[in-house]
């Protein structure tokens, strides 16, 4: 017997099939067409959701086929789950037919909305701990008010990529979750759509999407999509996550005191807290967690990027020949490839530093990777000081993780072990939340069951003083310039 889970992201779609062990059985991706969002105004990030759903398709046939080919019938699947990119918006009318491109997480065109949303729902903010930007949906749903009226009266529904996907496969395009909600202005305290959005930014509340628990059953697959995909009807639909909360779900860390880090382009952290937890800083906000706790986490501007500026691909393997003999090195720098940081301080106006110059490669490279090292053990550090408590075990993912050397570096840093689990993603996640609303009893049981872990890399006890000493002076080098 089988899960399915679905990812529909910005460049594509990637649908996975896994068993109760969380053994993946078959798995397809596939790519979108070129960007809508080419020719747009500066800011402006749209897709046509047909797109998404054409690439869900695909994927979802091709699974199948996998699956009978290895003599599992179409029946074997149980529950299917789904996520998506959480921000972006569609407006559909009351057949869940999309009256426009869909607003993209990524659009910010809704800058001076996001300041009306703001003030409207100052209190929810501060409370949650987080800030409306143009990011949310809820302030690209006011740009269309006032931009695009009759595209505005006209919805039925304003919903987010995933809920459009629900729509598709079950024919009820009204259900979403709360994880995706959040960025619509859902109010993960008190469970329910504010009022505000209705009074005071005159945005009825029938043009939003009921919204669940994720891992709770939606819907069912329906006639018609069975038709377009070969899955049979009747298989139940679960409510998912966002995406980044799906990743996070299949790394493993989801008990209170679990830690991700992914670490691709940019590192981004996120947890689990008993409590909510709330920064006056702004540099973190939570999600909900399906069985009641918080999900905390940040997005840095600092990772892989710097690296794969400053040194060429074909130099990589012959740098990591060298980088653990030269660590810790005494070069301190701080890696930022772009102005301004987000995560673990914030400041626009930020600038990457190295204190002493270095002309060896070599020496540079490993530097690189220890200075990424040290940010991340000051966005541990800045957490725990927050009320977080910080396991022992940091689950990691990111396509920096198939670097050994990397991640031996970072766990010296950390002095804490790095555990890589064998299939992450938003897919696998969405496959865990269907089977914990099916097979387990809640998502923590789930994901222990299902969360293959592939590797642990051990910190090197020999080596901590030496890297407590210089991550010492990386820090006092980011207060000297007013960082923290």
């Amino acid at each position: 017997m089988f899960v399915l889970g679905i990812d529909v992201g910005t460049q594509g779609a990637r649908v996975v099939a896994c068993d109760a062990r969380g053994k993946v059985a078959a798995q397809a991706a596939e790519s979108f067409p070129q960007s809508w969002s080419e020719n747009l105004p500066p800011g402006w990030a749209e897709q046509d959701p047909e797109t998404w759903w054409a690439a869900t398709v695909s994927c979802l046939r091709r699974v199948i086929a996998d699956l009978s080919d290895a003599g599992h019938r179409p029946e074997t699947i149980e529950a299917i789950s789904l996520t998506s990119t959480s921000g972006t918006v569609l407006p559909v009318d009351a057949n869940g037919a999309a009256l426009r491109p869909a607003m993209m997480y990524n659009d910010s065109r809704s800058g001076e909305e996001a300041a009306r949303v703001q003030g409207a729902g100052r209190e929810q903010a501060e409370r949650l701990g987080y800030r409306f930007s143009s990011s949310f949906a809820l302030c690209k749903i006011l740009w269309l008010r006032e931009h695009e009226p009759l595209v505005f009266d006209q919805a039925s529904l304003f919903i987010h990529a995933a809920d459009f996907i629900v729509g598709r496969l079950t024919g009820d395009y009204g259900l979403s979750d709360f994880s995706n909600a959040l960025k619509t202005g859902y109010d993960l305290q008190r469970d329910c759509w504010p009022q505000f959005i209705e009074s005071d930014l005159g945005i009825p509340i029938s043009k939003l999407p009921r919204v669940q628990r994720p891992g709770t059953k939606l819907a069912a697959i329906c006639p018609t999509c069975a038709l377009e995909t070969g899955l049979p009807v009747g298989v139940p639909v679960l409510a998912g996550m966002s995406d980044g909360c799906a990743s996070q779900i299949s790394t493993g860390a989801v008990s209170p005191g679990d830690w991700n880090s992914t670490l691709g382009t940019t590192l981004v952290v996120k947890g689990v807290t008993a409590e909510l937890l709330t920064d006056p800083a702004g540099r973190i906000y939570s999600h909900r967690h399906p069985d009641g706790f918080w999900l905390p986490g940040g997005a840095s501007n600092t990772g892989g990027e710097a690296i794969a500026r400053r040194f060429p691909r074909e130099r990589w393997n012959d740098l990591n020949a060298y980088a653990l003999e030269l660590s810790p090195t005494d070069t301190i720098l701080y890696p930022l490839a772009r102005r301004g940081e987000r995560f673990p301080f914030a400041d626009p106006a930020a600038e990457g530093f190295a204190l002493r110059p270095v002309e060896d490669e070599a020496v540079s490279y490993a530097a690189h990777l220890e200075g990424v090292g040290y940010l991340e053990r000051l966005s541990y550090e800045m957490l725990a000081g927050l009320g977080a408590e910080i396991g022992d075990t940091i689950y990691s993912a990111g396509g920096a993780t198939h670097s050994r050397i990397w991640s031996q570096i970072r766990a010296d840093i950390l002095g804490r072990t790095l555990a890589r689990p064998e299939v992450t993603g938003g897919a696998m996640g969405a496959a865990i939340l269907a089977a914990a609303g099916t097979w387990y009893d809640g998502l923590i049981p789930a994901t222990r069951a299902m969360v293959r872990l592939e590797e642990h890399v051990e910190p090197r006890p020999a080596l901590a003083a030496a890297y407590d000493e210089r991550y010492q002076q990386f820090r006092a080098a980011c207060a000297q310039r007013g960082y923290i």
